[in-house]
């Protein structure tokens, strides 16, 4: 009885051992081949990462300058507004502004009313006033329209404002026509000298 109960132990353990898969032998060759295909993957997934990164911030900033210049037509054409109104505070003279009453009074301080309105309206939707009057020149946002002779201010200055100009965030709605100083002494250039490190 012993004995067969050792020999059915025996057939057991080979039924066993063949049930099990032989230990896999992988060569150098099939070894650096699946390394290879590892790396390249391993390359593959980070480039993609690295583009999926790259796509979600260039929408991001796409959406960003949608919102704040998805009014710049419109406020383009709006401008245009704004100008007739100062056109009509300005076409009052200042003397009869000062003696004016009743209904003259009151349509003055209407359109005066309604200038500062549209004016906060239009800064709340990004768009804001360029006041270039006493600045240098920045062909960015100024329209230079003629040189105005004066030897006390420093060439390029702005010294005379023929239409307002309007920005819209960082970019330039209308640029602001201006006259520019011509004859005076050379703007200083003292804040672009290059400053020693100590």
């Amino acid at each position: 009885m012993m004995a067969d109960q050792n020999e059915y132990e025996d057939q057991h353990n080979e039924a066993e051992t063949a049930s099990q898969p032989a230990p896999a032998t992988v060569d150098a060759e099939t070894l650096a081949t699946a390394l290879r295909e590892r790396d390249e993957m391993k390359d593959r997934l980070l480039r993609t990462l690295a583009e999926m990164e790259n796509l979600r911030r260039r929408t991001e900033r796409e959406a960003a300058d949608a919102r704040t210049y998805a009014v710049t037509n419109f406020a383009r054409d709006i401008v245009g507004s704004a100008d007739n109104i100062r056109r009509a505070l300005e076409s009052v003279p200042a003397e009869a502004r000062e003696h004016a009453d009743g209904a003259l009074k009151g349509l003055i301080e209407g359109i005066e009313l309604t200038e500062r309105d549209l004016a906060k309206t239009l800064e709340r939707h990004g768009v804001k006033v360029v006041e270039p009057m006493g600045q240098r020149f920045d062909p960015n946002r100024h329209q230079a329209m003629f040189e105005v002779p004066d030897t006390q201010v420093p060439n390029g200055t702005v010294v005379q404002v023929v239409q307002t100009g309007y920005v819209i965030g960082e970019r330039t709605l209308r640029p602001a026509l201006v006259g520019v100083s011509k004859g005076g002494p050379k703007p200083e250039a003292a804040k672009d000298k290059p400053v020693d490190a100590a």
